[in-house]
């Protein structure tokens, strides 16, 4: 089926979401709140309210992530152009504003640029400025929800091809399914000088880790509570945020951050026309953020097909900017 596709001067837009048919929110939501232990899908942290939180976290003091990539990016552009090569195409996966890409649009160059996220709005009103500032470079806005298949059928041309994931998003997925997405990022960069240039958050000491995702003002504990609001509109479960506490801890076995909720007290809410009880002490894990060493992320590069590597971080060793290439 040809993907629905809309054309405004200077750019165009893909939607695949209205392709496809749409999983049951609802029921999603119960399925992770019926299973032992409960949980719920990060992705449901970003309405409005989380979009805006997440927003002012990558401003704290303690949150290192956003800003340590950036000092990368900025004292190794050229080198890092150099490697990735210019005038080719570029993919931003989970674009968003597109902010982080047009960063690198002096460096790289590309002749098409491909923002690949779900939020259609944002995407659009990115482009629309880019295109009548950038009028030698195509733009293509991909509306879809790539977390589970990466489709660029019919958008991408027979150019080299520099895919964008910055922000340690990587992290959100487990190895296994991380080695899973980035094998299908590598059959898409088949064409001689093609490649992935992806931010990835390092271990570090336990404190630092832990403060990143448990800042002093709350905003982190706000946007993890925030979660449950989002949720009671989407499947009517009628949470009391009120009665959950935040934790954020690193699971030094599994090397991951871990967010949870967890009851003040015992509590119950409707889930599916159920009553689900939440005794004191019980909680729902909300997110899980993955931390590599050098060696770990290069290997699980390689095990999706990326034979050639290479690597900057910042002088602490805190964030690994990583360019594949079969």
């Amino acid at each position: 089926m040809t993907p629905a596709s809309s054309n405004t001067p200077g750019f165009r837009i893909v939607d695949r979401l209205g392709q496809k048919p749409q999983p049951d929110t609802a029921a999603e939501i119960a399925a992770g709140l019926l299973s032992e232990p409960a949980s719920i899908s990060p992705k449901y942290f970003y309405d409005a309210l989380g979009c805006r939180l997440f927003q002012a976290i990558c401003e704290l003091p303690e949150y290192y992530v956003t800003r340590t990539e950036a000092a990368i990016f900025e004292a190794h552009r050229g080198e890092i152009a150099r490697v990735a090569g210019t005038r080719r195409q570029l993919v931003d996966l989970g674009a968003g504003d597109c902010h982080k890409a047009s960063c690198w649009f002096p460096a790289l160059d590309p002749c098409r640029y491909v923002a690949v996220d779900v939020a259609r709005g944002i995407v659009e009103a990115a482009l629309a400025e880019f295109a009548a500032e950038m009028p030698g470079t195509e733009f293509i806005g991909v509306i879809d929800d790539f977390s589970r298949t990466l489709d660029l059928g019919g958008v991408l041309g027979p150019e080299a091809t520099t895919f964008f994931y910055p922000g340690s998003s990587i992290g959100n997925f487990t190895p296994d399914e991380a080695t899973h997405f980035l094998a299908q990022v590598r059959k898409h960069c088949d064409a001689p000088g093609s490649g992935l240039l992806i931010g990835v958050d390092l271990v570090k000491d336990l404190e630092t880790l832990e403060r990143a995702y448990d800042d002093a003002t709350g905003v982190t504990a706000a946007f993890n509570k925030n979660v449950l609001n989002h949720v009671n509109r989407l499947a009517g479960t009628g949470f009391d945020p009120g009665m959950f506490g935040h934790v954020a801890l690193f699971n030094t076995v599994d090397s991951r951050i871990e967010m949870h909720l967890e009851a003040a007290a015992d509590c119950a809410v409707t889930v599916a026309g159920r009553s689900r009880r939440f005794a004191r002490g019980e909680r729902i894990h909300t997110e899980n953020s993955y931390k590599y060493t050098p060696a770990s992320f290069a290997a699980l590069l390689k095990r999706a097909g990326f034979g050639t590597i290479s690597r900057w971080t910042d002088a602490r060793g805190w964030f690994g900017v990583f360019f594949g290439a079969p």
